[in-house]
């Protein structure tokens, strides 16, 4: 294979089942108040003090980026369950702030990790515990990474939802910077988790997208961030399932393949950046303090759905 080494039939079909239970668990957190407390607050608690000490260590997940990408995704389920369940921080500016900004951090993270393992100048070898390859790549990504973030608009219109399960909804987050983040994204984690990157690459960020364009449209960061969160809590318990084991998938580390995923990234990236100037000059809107696609079939679905 191009991308990754040649695997067995049944490691499909455990990519479509990670995929479905991912969805499974993320429609019971944002529909029950309760799911959500359990499974970001409760579980988490219980893990870091009783399990992860004990399986991360001397595992690939055995580092500081793993580390920060839990907590910060759990941040960001925390934060938004609190955003979404109480009054007085869904009508609150400045808790507003928060989802933009985790998502931000979030990414920023990832942005850090392209750029050291750039600088390392590894040729396929064992880093972390995964086989990883530097190269002008992980440049070209993290950049990507950068304009991702520059491109993050109309987080003044974020709003909960007023059915029963009061999603976070963000009008102005459209499909093109979904798909923009989730190809950036499956360049970041082909270039620097490749060996994660089966997974964490495709099955846990079409879980969100799938979500925001069919059950509940506009909430994909919350979707996201659910998804994100459960899958590192998984990750970090059993993380011999995706270091050894028999469904562990192993990148193919070919040079043209990183290099071309990472191209991919940069250009849809770019194109939104550009589309996004566009935009700002033909409506004289500031993207930072207003909505800047009010105008389009996308924010308008979703505007629709917030009344639902």
């Amino acid at each position: 294979m191009f991308l990754f080494q040649a695997q067995p039939w049944y490691n499909y079909l455990m990519l479509l089942a990670i995929f479905g239970l991912l969805i499974l668990l993320n429609e019971i957190s944002r529909r029950s108040q309760k799911g959500g407390f359990i499974l970001f607050i409760i579980l988490p608690l219980v893990l870091s003090l009783f399990v992860w000490p004990k399986t991360a260590k001397g595992t690939s997940v055995d580092d500081w980026f793993h580390f920060a990408k839990v907590y910060s995704s759990l941040a960001g389920c925390i934060g938004f369950w609190a955003i979404r369940n109480f009054k007085n921080l869904n009508k609150n500016k400045w808790a507003l702030c928060f989802p933009p900004l985790i998502l931000a951090v979030n990414i920023l993270e990832a942005v850090v990790r392209d750029f050291q393992i750039g600088g390392l100048g590894l040729v396929n070898q064992v880093f972390d515990g995964m086989a990883t390859t530097s190269g002008v790549w992980n440049y070209m990504n993290g950049i990507a990474g950068i304009l991702n973030i520059i491109t993050i608009t109309g987080w003044v219109g974020i709003c909960i939802s007023s059915g029963k399960s009061k999603d976070m909804l963000w009008p102005d987050m459209c499909w093109f910077w979904i798909v923009a983040y989730d190809i950036w994204n499956f360049a970041y984690t082909y270039n620097c988790l490749a060996d994660h990157a089966w997974y964490c690459g495709i099955a846990l960020l079409l879980a969100p997208t799938f979500v925001a364009f069919t059950l509940k449209k506009g909430a994909w960061l919350q979707h996201r961030a659910h998804t994100l969160a459960l899958w590192c809590m998984f990750a970090m318990t059993v993380p011999s399932f995706i270091d050894g084991s028999k469904f562990a998938v192993k990148s193919s580390q070919n040079p043209k393949a990183l290099f071309l995923v990472s191209f991919l990234a940069l250009a849809a990236n770019v194109a939104v950046a550009v589309y996004m100037v566009y935009k700002i000059a033909r409506t004289h809107r500031n993207p930072y303090t207003s909505e800047l696609y009010s105008d389009l079939a996308c924010y308008k679905t979703v505007k629709a759905e917030a009344a639902r």
